[in-house]
């Protein structure tokens, strides 16, 4: 009890779900906090994380015909000034580099990266042939909106991909917009297993100069959504802004037609919040840095045969990066737990015994069961209780997603149901100032996505003619 006390997760997730994901992120080795005031450390482990995730993405790009490429994380003040609406949507978060002597101006740090990339799109792009022209960056992004940092989930400073598209045409930038939603999609319920609603942002919502925003948001355990990624039609307000042009097959000169959509190291948070429990991270097993750990259970005369044994085992299970833990210090319970706090998807137990019997205990991370394994069946054994755990885990974030999504028909129910933690589903007019008194009235609800369609009767605030049906839910 002693070790699992000094090792463990001290509050449960149902009773202090703020502080249960602090400890879990903290004492699992996923990221630390940093000197800096509202930013964090990325620590090997959650950087791996990043990584599974970053080479997932990075071949639906190659697949998608998008290249990978880097631009300055400093951005002069007057690229800004160019396009009115992103600038004043971006304001509040702009940390800016004090001005030197010979600069000119002052510069940015990078909250986004639209403008220094479109100053360069204008030079490259000439003819239709130039286009489409698929761009993406993997960077770090700051923004001085918060104070204190809520790791991976909120800070001044963290970690992002975004896709910068221009296109010929409205039908082609509208087709991809949807598209790389869609691989979003693939990639939160595919690897993350976390099931999400997809659907358009309000115009209070949308993205600071896009036409239209389409996002992918998911419900946490503490009933507040989590917006998992996005992607804007910016239309051609930068291309006018930053006069990208093209000269088309009928030899005249076009305006062209833009998309941008990115998502950020907060998928690493949402994996903790939506799988997570008392003893800590329970990871998917197509993003867990280890998908299975050999604990050997060692004695004296029987050392050298069941860690020789355990090595072998961890070489036939090499594709799915099985480590032994031999550490000598530890007993085999305070390796359990620490393993279990890490979210390994699978933990292998072998001792003298199962030596004997030419088998090993198998313990799944997200149920707990246990089940004796044959050696000789082991890797196949292997496969398959990993598929189980990554289905097993999204049909149970599914089925919590399914029962915390409420329709409402009056502002009322609105505040009872976001109350009890769930999504509500409620007629809208479409005003910027009515959603804006809703967040204000209920200290926080916002609208998270539209439904496809036109809906029928009145707004749920207002009661003029509503113009779609919203999510409405509190967020992080």
């Amino acid at each position: 009890m002693a070790e699992k006390h000094e090792l463990g997760i001290t509050v449960k997730k149902a009773d202090d779900m703020p502080e249960w994901y602090s400890q879990v992120v903290v004492k699992s080795g996923l990221a630390d906090y940093s000197p800096v005031r509202g930013t964090m450390i990325i620590r090997p482990y959650g950087y791996r994380i990043w990584e599974n995730i970053q080479s997932y993405f990075n071949d639906v790009l190659k697949k998608r015909n998008v290249e990978n490429a880097y631009f300055p994380m400093f951005i002069p003040e007057s690229f800004f000034k160019k396009e009115a609406e992103h600038a004043a949507g971006f304001k509040a978060e702009v940390a800016w580099v004090e001005q030197k002597e010979g600069d000119g101006e002052r510069y940015a740090l990078r909250p986004t990266s639209e403008t220094i990339m479109y100053d360069s799109y204008a030079k490259w792009i000439r003819s239709w042939r130039d286009l489409p022209l698929r761009i993406n960056q993997w960077c770090n992004i700051v923004r001085w909106e918060v104070k204190d940092v809520k790791m991976f989930l909120r800070s001044r400073e963290f970690l992002w991909q975004e896709g910068h598209c221009v296109y010929e045409t409205k039908k082609e930038c509208d087709k991809e917009t949807k598209l790389f939603l869609k691989e979003y999609q693939k990639l939160s319920e595919n690897m993350l297993a976390i099931p999400v609603i997809a659907g358009r942002k309000t115009e209070k919502e949308k993205f600071s100069g896009a036409l239209y925003t389409l996002t992918i948001e998911a419900l946490m355990p503490d009933g507040k959504a989590l917006q998992m990624g996005t992607s804007h039609n910016l239309g051609q307000g930068f291309a006018k802004a930053f006069n990208i042009k093209y000269v088309g097959k009928d030899e005249k000169e076009h305006d062209v037609w833009q998309s941008s959509w990115g998502f950020s190291t907060r998928l690493i948070g949402s994996i903790v919040l939506m799988h997570g429990d008392d003893k800590g991270l329970v990871l998917p097993p197509k993003i867990a840095p280890n998908k299975a750990v050999i604990v050997p259970i060692l004695f004296e005369e029987t050392r050298e045969k069941v860690l020789a044994k355990a090595k072998e085992i961890a070489k036939k299970l090499k594709k799915y990066d099985a480590l032994v833990d031999e550490r000598d210090e530890y007993t085999p319970g305070f390796k359990f737990n620490e393993w279990e706090l890490k979210g390994v998807p699978i933990r292998i137990e072998i001792g003298p015994k199962d030596l004997e019997n030419n088998s090993v205990i198998l313990v799944r991370r997200d149920n707990g069961e246990k089940k004796t394994v044959k050696i000789d069946n082991i890797a196949k054994e292997i496969k398959q209780t990993l598929n189980d755990i990554q289905k097993s885990l999204f049909d149970k974030a599914k089925k919590f997603l399914d029962s915390h999504v409420a329709e409402v028909d009056s502002y009322e129910q609105l505040k009872q149901e976001t109350a009890k933690g769930n999504m509500a589903v409620a007629n809208h007019c479409g005003s910027v100032e009515c959603e804006e008194e809703i967040k204000t009235d209920t200290n926080g609800i916002t609208t998270r996505a539209v439904m496809p369609g036109k809906a029928e009767g009145s707004c749920i605030k207002c009661g003029k003619k509503a113009e779609y049906k919203v999510y409405f839910a509190r967020n992080y």
